[in-house]
């Protein structure tokens, strides 16, 4: 196996998941899944029928790692180290996805007012014959939202890219009454995990 060199793939659309990578240091080039395709996208993010939160999440990153990996070998880009991550907020075990309206989003917040709730980051890395993943869990507790409150939030654009319909780096952290784990990792990118699952990798990291 060829030394990994100190620059990845990020395989992520997400910009929370670049300025956290930034943050730490780790020099990263985008490798986009495509979402849509004549035969469907590269990876879909379906929950199989009685799948638990936690084989959902990283059954998706493992998936999202591995079709990268190919996708790089196939346009024959620099073998660089392929970072992929998913984020699922779960209610019990009830899974709130990224809601596309309105409607939906204030569902999803009457459910999480005055609750505790997990947030499930996955993480792997895809790497020569290399293939390693870790799943990081924090608690989130929202105070009780009024429904002028939860309109208001609903009524701005932040709620309708987030797994849950919320981000806690920007407006809803007015309504988080406490968090138990790790911040990043809520935010999408849990950096004391991605950092230890990179130098694993062989990394070089700063």
């Amino acid at each position: 196996m060829f030394p990994a060199p100190n620059k990845i793939y990020l395989a992520s659309k997400s910009p929370r998941r670049r300025e956290l990578l930034r943050q730490v240091g780790i020099d990263f080039e985008l490798l986009l899944l495509r979402d849509t395709l004549p035969r469907g996208p590269d990876v879909t993010e379906l929950v199989l029928p009685g799948e638990l939160p936690e084989i959902y999440v990283a059954r998706v990153t493992q998936e999202k790692a591995s079709t990268a990996w190919n996708i790089l070998q196939m346009r024959h880009l620099p073998l660089r180290p392929v970072l992929a991550a998913d984020t699922t907020v779960v209610l019990g075990q009830q899974i709130l996805g990224k809601p596309a309206t309105q409607a939906e989003a204030l569902a999803m917040l009457r459910q999480l007012s005055g609750q505790t709730h997990q947030v499930l980051t996955s993480l792997a890395v895809h790497y020569q014959d290399q293939n390693l993943h870790c799943t990081q869990a924090s608690e989130v507790t929202f105070a009780t939202l009024s429904e002028e409150q939860l309109q208001a939030y609903c009524a701005t654009q932040e709620p309708y890219d987030k797994a849950g319909g919320y981000g806690i780096q920007g407006i809803a952290a007015r309504y988080i009454s406490h968090i138990s784990g790790s911040y990043s990792g809520i935010m999408g990118l849990p950096l004391f995990e991605t950092t230890a699952l990179l130098r694993q990798a062989g990394i070089r990291l700063p």
